[in-house]
């Protein structure tokens, strides 16, 4: 844990200017809509347009803020031994602390995983977390030297984030692999190789991930839970929660719901 360790993590909407500000860890900042500026001692003032990723330095002065519509953005921080590594190898670099993004999804799905990670307290989901950190800071990495982490073209990328938006809807993969002008089986393929899973247990995983916030973020039944990320029988939900997450819907509710 000492190697590398997520510290928080949020998501909000960006309407003021943050002025001289220090932070005692490091920070990514996934700017998912709109536009602004940062400005730090080192690269100086730069343009923000989303979609975009900036680092924050722990200890340094920095400002930064959007136009006059403000930004959607994605935070998480960071501290560790690692972080000495990722400077060093120029994964992070005070000098180029932005990095225009061209795989938003693939990113946003890893800021999906670490909030799902941090929303368990247990020190296998906070292990699991820094894993997912590492792999952020090097999906973007690899954006900044103009490859996609994921190794997804444009198109299947399209493919990629639109299962994700929609993933509490039924899915005929037949009609969806048509929708982008390819068989099932090589929408299977390009699945497996780009995310690791198949189109069916991808979106079971977006779909129980959300399932763990709205359990976490609500009192709502765990029958309105289930049907909200598109599973009908409340049964087959908590039989498919307890085979992922070792405990029912209504346990996980009570070991993680703040407030």
């Amino acid at each position: 844990m000492a190697g590398l360790s997520v510290t928080g993590i949020g998501r909000h909407r960006v309407s003021r200017v943050i002025v001289e500000r220090k932070l005692p860890d490091f920070a990514a900042v996934l700017v998912e809509e709109g536009q602004g500026w940062l400005e730090t001692r080192a690269a100086g003032r730069q343009a923000i347009v989303a979609p975009s990723l900036f680092w924050l330095f722990p200890g340094k002065t920095h400002s930064y803020g959007p136009d006059d519509a403000g930004w959607s953005e994605r935070w998480a921080l960071f501290s560790g031994v690692l972080t000495r590594d990722f400077t060093r190898m120029r994964l992070i670099a005070e000098q180029a602390p932005v990095v225009a993004v061209s795989d938003l999804g693939g990113l946003q799905l890893l800021f999906d995983r670490l909030h799902a990670q941090l929303s368990l307290d247990s020190a296998f989901s906070q292990a699991e977390a820094a894993a997912t950190l590492h792999g952020l800071v090097l999906h973007a990495a690899r954006q900044a030297t103009g490859r996609s982490a994921s190794g997804a073209g444009s198109d299947f990328q399209r493919a990629i984030d639109n299962l994700r938006a929609r993933a509490a809807e039924p899915l005929d993969l037949e009609a969806f692999a048509a929708q982008f002008a390819m068989s099932p089986a090589t929408l299977r393929r390009k699945f497996a190789r780009h995310t690791g899973l198949s189109p069916k247990a991808f979106q079971l995983r977006i779909r129980l991930d959300l399932a763990k916030q709205l359990l976490v973020a609500s009192d709502s039944p765990v029958e309105t839970v289930a049907a909200a990320v598109g599973i009908n029988d409340a049964f087959y939900f908590s039989r498919l929660f307890r085979d992922r997450e070792a405990c029912s819907p209504s346990e996980f509710r009570r070991r993680h719901k703040r407030g």
